[in-house]
């Protein structure tokens, strides 16, 4: 384990994203994801400069170099808008990381040439010696999981691959993607092998603190006792939908669910926090009812996971051409909850 991490600061950079959608072929696209990046490095220097030299992590928006595939077939989108991770991009970031020695944390979709017409939506933490560590996002309504072609995933890869955390120099880092945050048991399963931080790109439709997604990142802070670093875009430009949908509220909240810095909307640079991983190991290691962590009963819940299959695995080993196969997939699994009497049609 990474051993006496100083304070340091973070910051969750809150972007405008960039459609690619309307691109008319990859080297229009990849301009346009280069001059994303040049924004991202441009950006990080201003803050740092503001700031001060202990800005040492900065978590950026999800999808932040294209946005997200509207109506696009695999294959229109793998040419358009995917990147490899590892991979050109990535190289870029770290190389910028080693020049400041500020990390990014970022989420891009991601073509993998084990994966041959499949993609696939990643997020990356990336330090100076490069990438440190990488998640592919397991729930999502409108793009491939790894769980859709579980038994061909699970012969390559490691459950600490499918729940990677990487041990660093500013703590234990971990990924949650977007609306991911919803789902407690990606949390936890991080937390089994150990997380400390999760930064969390995302792109949503920000609001005031009661709303869903803004409850279950203080939820997730306090049940895992862990630093969540939530990173919203500041808009998304160059597609249909009104530019300020997915807009605001970024911010950084503590392990005892405190949220320390919040911003409004816009490009801003205002939600950035001091980290203290040292008081966050004394809590975790101190006895009482607040130790959330050391009072986890794991084995109380597993056998009712193992009996239960809501959204099977497997249901695509060979990917999907397009995105209405997986709703039409989403509408199978619930007429089959109906039909098993765990939901109810009225």
């Amino acid at each position: 384990m990474s051993a006496g991490v100083q304070p340091y600061r973070a910051l969750a950079m809150q972007l405008r994203c960039h459609a690619v959608n309307g691109c008319p072929d990859r080297a229009a696209s990849q301009r346009h994801i280069d001059t994303a990046l040049e924004r991202v490095f441009a950006a990080t220097r201003a803050a740092a400069s503001f700031l001060g030299s202990d800005l040492r992590l900065v978590v950026l928006p999800e999808y932040v170099l294209t946005s997200f595939p509207a109506g696009e077939s695999a294959a229109t989108w793998i040419e358009k808008a995917c990147i490899r991770i590892p991979g050109p991009e990535i190289d870029r970031v770290a190389a910028f990381s080693a020049a400041t020695g500020i990390w990014i944390a970022g989420n891009s979709y991601e073509a993998d040439p084990e994966w041959p017409g499949m993609y696939f939506q990643a997020s990356w933490i990336v330090g100076p010696a490069g990438l440190a560590l990488k998640y592919r996002r397991l729930n999502s309504l409108y793009a491939l999981s790894p769980h859709d072609l579980w038994t061909r995933y699970r012969e390559r890869y490691s459950l600490r691959e499918l729940f990677p955390v990487a041990d660093t120099p500013l703590g234990r880092l971990a990924a949650i993607a977007s609306e991911e945050i919803l789902y407690p048991e990606v949390a936890r399963c991080l937390l089994m092998h150990g997380a400390e931080i999760f930064v969390h790109s995302t792109s949503d439709v920000a609001g005031h603190a009661g709303m869903p997604k803004q409850v279950a990142k203080v939820a997730r802070a306090v049940e895992n006792a862990a630093y969540v670093i939530s990173a919203n875009t500041a808009g998304i430009a160059g597609t249909a939908m009104p530019e300020h949908s997915a807009d605001g509220h970024s911010k950084i909240i503590d392990d005892r669910g405190l949220v320390l810095a919040e911003a409004e909307q816009g490009e801003t640079v205002t939600a950035h926090a001091e980290i203290d991983v040292a008081a966050l190991r004394r809590r975790r290691c101190h006895p009482g009812m607040q130790n959330v962590v050391a009072r986890q009963r794991f084995e109380l819940y597993a056998p009712m996971y193992a009996a239960h299959s809501f959204c099977p695995p497997d249901q695509f080993p060979e990917g999907i051409r397009d995105r209405e196969q997986l709703v039409e997939a989403h509408r199978r699994t619930i007429d089959r909850l109906v039909e098993r009497g765990l939901i109810a049609r009225d």
